[in-house]
């Protein structure tokens, strides 16, 4: 039976990357999409994440638990504490956006640049990455480029201005041993940064079902 996971978007914007994600790597999966784009909307208005917001997401994910998923992936990055706060309830797998990436550039050296286009994220998302920077012992450090028009394209339709917008800065981050695109959104761009930089660049979708494949089946031979 094909194991059925859980997508949890709080914007749409990233739901065609992470579709894109499973077609290439697990096919057999069978996901199934639960939107919330009021979470986004909602979160833009709040410097930091907000207990009543965070309960409204564990809510959210809770459902999706109902609906016999086996696992849930998250594709928005600007929840961090809210998808720690679900995980801690469910006994099954629950992945953060980001986290396989992290460990990912990890791997690259210490300066890791990463390239992000909604700022209400930036503040969890480089806690979270030093979080996983000291369990893995890494001395890395995190420097950020916002992109702030980028995602308003991106919801009216206009990919091929954001994409433009976020490789036009990648520059910035040339002198980093790895760039990641910090949104599952953003890796729309990944194609237009590389021809704009010589350093790797890294996305979430792939490697988030890569690292939710292997926790549900064990890693490959």
């Amino acid at each position: 039976m094909s194991p059925r996971i859980v997508l949890l978007h709080a914007t749409p914007v990233a739901m065609t990357p992470i579709h894109e994600a499973f077609n290439d790597l697990w096919p057999e999966a069978e996901t199934v999409n639960l939107l919330d784009d009021g979470l986004t909307i909602d979160r833009a208005k709040e410097e930091r994440l907000s207990p009543l917001l965070s309960d409204r997401f564990v809510a959210l994910g809770q459902y999706g638990y109902s609906m016999d998923a086996q696992g849930i992936l998250v594709t928005c990055s600007a929840f961090g504490p809210a998808i720690d706060q679900l995980a801690a309830t469910l006994p099954i797998p629950v992945l953060k956006p980001n986290e396989a990436m992290f460990e990912a550039a990890l791997q690259q050296g210490k300066r890791i640049g990463m390239l992000a286009t909604f700022g209400p994220s930036l503040v969890t998302m480089c806690e979270e990455f030093e979080r996983y920077a000291e369990l893995t012992g890494s001395q890395a450090t995190l420097e950020t480029v916002l992109v702030p028009d980028a995602i308003d394209l991106l919801r009216k339709g206009d990919v091929s201005s954001h994409n433009r917008l976020v490789a036009e800065a990648a520059p910035k981050l040339s002198h980093c041993d790895a760039i990641m695109l910090a949104h599952f959104s953003t890796s729309r761009a990944a194609a237009a940064v590389r021809e704009r930089v010589n350093v790797p660049v890294l996305t979430a979708p792939h490697a988030a079902v890569n690292k939710l494949r292997a926790a549900l089946e064990g890693p490959s031979c």
